[in-house]
């Protein structure tokens, strides 16, 4: 937060693990346990270990105190070849030398920190810095260098029909590192490319960047530029949006305001961390207090255009991962389960809406496994009825 940036009212900062940082020049400055972190001839450390892990096909660069380091490819950790464990000393001067002093400070007065990097000719980058017991620890995620389409990352193009809508909320829902916030960026791609729209994200941080295209994007920084989601989103309102894109859907304020918003003739587009369409449904409306649910279900029946619940599974011929997909489209008969308090029959609803576009991921799972795209072992893994793929 920036002093230009005041707290609001109502709105508490808690601090729980502020502890007073040594001058980020400082630890950059010392000699470490490793003499090639100290070579100022050449780009810093995780630059590099970061080219060579894109160089090797990974999506994620892991640094561990305590640990080698380890690179996440076709979803699994595979250590660095040659490397020994990073001591505290050696962690802390890499985590120095990639983040601003601001950063740094954010870093040691709140225990982690979220934030993008940006590397000239190489590309952008999605990390979090954190301290645990043994030092510090940072984990890289690799982004690619344009926003993805569809077919990129293997969705049906009959997901654009998602993007059609005015008004309402269209959520991307799925457990951490199912590549939600992929498929959201395509789904703004398609915005970006097809509409003379004003577009507004609101990012922790900024991942994907849009530009060209029929849209005007306007994308903001949760702590860079602006205090909070609810904040942020709470002045997207009067900042004439059609599209409104929100990285997270966490608290119950942010999740009102996403669905005002929906309310009021925009289109809101986000992800939730729920496993299905039926959990999806039961986080929103257990979000709020008991007294406030009646009214919250009917909202969300009225709001709700579509819910899409995905998993990465990996392929048979260990080639990458593949996308299983869950679908609901609201029709009127979701519309009155979710105001009657009966979405465990959703699933069931589900069944016999194939013809509008709905799919169950077991559905999806069976399909990759009949092609021969994926095994029964892992469909069973991500199944909700694993009996279904002994």
């Amino acid at each position: 937060m920036t002093q230009q940036d005041p707290m609001p009212v109502g709105e508490k900062r808690v601090v729980t693990h502020s502890v007073p940082p040594p001058p980020r020049s400082e630890v950059m400055s010392r000699a470490t346990s490793d003499a090639t972190l100290d070579d100022t001839t050449k780009p810093p450390f995780l630059v590099r270990a970061l080219k060579f892990a894109m160089q090797n096909g990974a999506s994620d660069l892991h640094v561990h105190t305590g640990s080698p380091l380890i690179a996440r490819s076709n979803g699994k950790l595979l250590p660095f070849q040659n490397q020994k464990p990073f001591t505290p000393d050696v962690t802390e001067k890499a985590i120095a030398q990639v983040l601003t002093d601001e950063q740094w400070r954010e870093l040691f007065r709140n225990g982690q920190i979220d934030f993008s990097l940006k590397v000239r000719g190489l590309g952008r980058f999605r990390a979090n810095a954190y301290r645990q017991h043994r030092g510090m620890d940072i984990v890289f995620r690799i982004l690619p260098p344009e926003p993805p389409s569809l077919a990129d990352l293997g969705l049906p193009s009959s997901l654009e029909r998602l993007v059609d809508y005015r008004t309402g909320l269209v959520l991307c829902t799925g457990p951490v590192g199912c590549g939600k916030t992929s498929t959201l960026a395509a789904l703004l791609n398609v915005v970006v490319q097809t509409r003379h729209d004003h577009v507004i994200t609101l990012e922790n941080p900024v991942e994907f960047t849009f530009s060209g295209g029929q849209a005007i994007v306007t994308q903001r920084q949760v702590r860079t530029h602006t205090v909070s989601f609810a904040r942020a989103l709470r002045a997207a309102l009067r900042e004439d949006p059609d599209v409104i894109a929100i990285t997270e859907l966490r608290d119950r304020e942010t999740m009102a305001l996403a669905l005002t918003a929906a309310e009021t003739g925009h289109l809101v587009i986000g992800t939730l961390h729920t496993g299905n369409a039926t959990q999806t449904v039961g986080r929103i409306v257990n979000s709020f207090p008991a007294d406030e649910q009646a009214q919250v279900r009917s909202i969300v029946a009225e709001s709700l255009r579509a819910v899409v619940s995905q998993r990465l599974v990996p392929r048979a011929d260990g080639k990458g991962r593949v996308v299983a997909l869950e679908m609901l489209m609201v029709n009127t008969a979701v519309m009155n389960l979710i105001r009657e308090e009966k979405e465990f029959q959703l699933p069931s609803l589900m069944q016999t809406g194939k013809t509008q576009g709905m799919v169950m991921l077991d559905d999806s799972l069976a399909d990759l496994v009949q092609a021969g795209t994926i095994d029964k072992q892992q469909a069973r893994r991500f199944a909700e009825n694993k009996e279904r793929f002994k």
